[in-house]
């Protein structure tokens, strides 16, 4: 009886260990499969962003007389007014004035300046394409340049949702007005408000009904 106890233990045991071992085969064409995705994938992005700077080098090589920089992250840029006085640029803790427009690589403005105005950027603390995240901190005061982002540094896969496309390189001038320090920008915020606000209503003085005089009968 005991013999056929264990018998019986060791029959399930084993029913157990080829039940997971079949579990844990099932599972591997799944990661074969999501493997294979990923090379596709990385593959088709290196293909896209090969085709992009093409495009970028074609456009900077019809353009000899303009001298373009290729920057570390995977932009390049030209200035068309460069400042060579000052040496400050904005930084994490500063607020940045600037104007900017955005045009296709054949030139085609999508987004005018004036369209774009007033732009006021909180360095690394807000949501801007990422190209210009790091461009402005490259620039100084009163300088005008054009980047050339291909679309990762843009707005990449899913476009705007409005007039720029999937994967669609772009060409955009900024134009860097004035930038100051958070705590200096929120001072002078915070006085401009105190004297726009107009002040309260003066309230007229009551003024006491005056009755005519009871008039006598003569």
């Amino acid at each position: 009886m005991k013999n056929n106890t264990l018998l019986a233990i060791i029959c399930l045991l084993l029913v157990f260990a080829s039940s997971c071992k079949q579990q844990q085969d099932a599972r591997k064409p799944i990661s074969q499969a999501s493997g294979t995705f990923m090379k596709k994938s990385i593959a088709r992005n290196k293909k896209l962003v090969a085709s992009e700077e093409t495009q970028i080098q074609n456009l900077i090589k019809s353009n000899p007389k303009v001298k373009y920089i290729a920057s570390k992250k995977g932009y390049w840029y030209s200035y068309e007014i460069r400042n060579e006085v000052d040496t400050l640029t904005p930084k994490k803790g500063d607020v940045v004035f600037f104007d900017y427009e955005i045009k296709d690589l054949k030139g085609t403005i999508i987004y005018s300046e004036l369209e774009l105005r007033p732009q006021i950027y909180y360095v690394d603390k807000q949501n801007i394409m990422m190209g210009l995240r790091d461009g402005i901190k490259l620039m100084r005061k009163n300088e005008k340049v054009n980047f050339l982002f291909p679309s990762n540094m843009g707005f990449g896969y899913h476009g705007d949702d409005k007039k720029i496309d999937t994967n669609q390189p772009l060409i955009c001038t900024v134009t860097l007005r004035d930038f100051k320090s958070e705590a200096a920008y929120e001072k002078e915020t915070e006085v401009k408000v105190k004297t726009t606000v107009p002040p309260a209503p003066i309230k007229p003085e009551s003024t006491a009904v005056i009755k005519p005089k009871d008039t006598i009968n003569q």
